[in-house]
């Protein structure tokens, strides 16, 4: 497969990168990957390191081109290629493409991928890489930008397929861009599962979480888990609330990888900044997560138990999971239902569900039975 992979500079992909690089050595799967910034440095050698974006655009464009067209040329025979750029730049030009449409029609990419992560850990990356001023709202800006441009190459490109893929909080999602690119036939699956109002329960915390681990060790899943901006906007409006809203709140980092930032034990996010951003944050969260269920070939939610306080129990069923249920069975996704509470469940779940298991080992068999896991020999399974 040929893949273009794209994300706002702040993503710190090289190191991301590589470890995909080393698993599909690991599962004997040549895959080349080619960094186009590093090529352009190698095209303009008098180019200062990390300045390159204050070229003027001409420049930027020529070098872009050169480099293009060397992977076009060296790259045409590989088996398996990644590309690593950019959609669009939000620098001190402005909004810029980053890319020649004409150049990304030789390539013939069968994948674009845009990787996300959290803002604020973005954030961080670019001011530590770069001498520039940005807020998360830029940030947030940017971010769509990367996404739809993104899309938008790939609906331009008859028989690729777009993917947003997550740098992961809670799990190394370079796993999934290794299936992506090396395991294409491998079922796609949007795990669903309640998050903001059981934060605080560490058991149901723990259910969920071997509910993930499940599905990830033998499908390709895009965890809506992977980024939880959320949690960040519920602490900036609690000091909103305790009249601190020119306070600044201590965010403990995640995949900083091979960048300046690594190692850094806590970045320091400003409360102002979050409330801003809060619209964003939300509709964002809305539309990035039907996305994943569209490029998805089927859902499965886990609804826990949650304590009712009086000795027993309630469905764990938010209006989140219940709106993404929803969205995959009108989109005729396959939608398939973990149910834990000893209350049974309504006819709005099993009337839109294809089927409805007790527990995730029960699942996992039905699933096996069926023939639909894939590879699975990755890390020795």
């Amino acid at each position: 497969m040929r893949a273009i992979i794209t994300g706002q500079v702040g993503m710190d992909k090289k190191p991301y990168l590589d470890r995909t690089q080393r698993l599909a050595g690991e599962q004997a799967e040549p895959l080349v990957i080619r960094h186009v910034g590093d090529l352009m440095y190698t095209e303009g050698p008098d180019v200062r390191p990390g300045r390159i974006l204050d070229l003027p655009l001409s420049r930027l464009t020529s070098l872009r081109r050169a480099a293009f067209k060397d992977i076009i040329s060296e790259n045409a025979a590989d088996p398996n290629l990644l590309v690593n750029t950019h959609a669009t730049f939000r620098w001190r030009h402005g909004l810029f493409p980053a890319f020649d449409f004409d150049q990304i029609q030789l390539l013939k990419p069968d994948l674009l991928i845009c990787l996300v992560d959290n803002i604020e850990v973005v954030h961080h990356r670019l001011h530590a890489e770069h001498d520039i001023d940005a807020t998360l709202k830029d940030c947030m800006v940017w971010r769509e930008e990367e996404i739809l441009a993104t899309e938008l190459m790939s609906k331009a490109l008859p028989g690729s397929q777009f993917y947003i893929l997550s740098r992961g909080r809670h799990q190394q999602t370079h796993q999934t861009l290794f299936r992506l690119i090396c395991r294409p036939d491998m079922l796609k699956v949007y795990p669903s599962f309640p998050m903001s109002h059981v934060v605080d329960m560490p058991d149901i915390l723990a259910e969920i979480d071997e509910f993930r681990a499940a599905l990830a060790e033998h499908f390709v899943t895009f965890d809506p888990g992977d980024v939880d901006e959320k949690l960040l906007l519920d602490r900036a409006l609690e000091a909103a609330k305790d009249g601190n809203v020119d306070s600044f709140l201590d965010v403990t980092p995640h995949n900083f990888g091979g960048s300046k930032a690594a190692g850094t034990d806590t970045i320091r996010v400003s409360v102002r900044q979050v409330l801003d951003i809060a619209g964003d944050i939300d509709g964002q969260i809305y539309t990035r997560d039907f996305k994943l269920i569209d490029q998805s070939d089927m859902i499965v939610s886990y609804i826990p138990e949650i304590p009712d306080g009086k000795g027993g129990g309630i469905p764990g069923l938010s209006s989140g999971v219940e709106r993404e249920l929803q969205h995959a069975w009108e989109h005729t996704k396959e939608v398939y239902v973990v149910w834990k509470p000893a209350k049974p469940p309504s006819p709005f779940i099993t009337e839109t569900a294809t089927k409805v298991f007790r527990s995730t080992a029960e699942a996992l068999e039905h699933f096996e039975k069926q023939g639909m896991f894939g590879q699975t020999n990755l890390f020795g399974q």
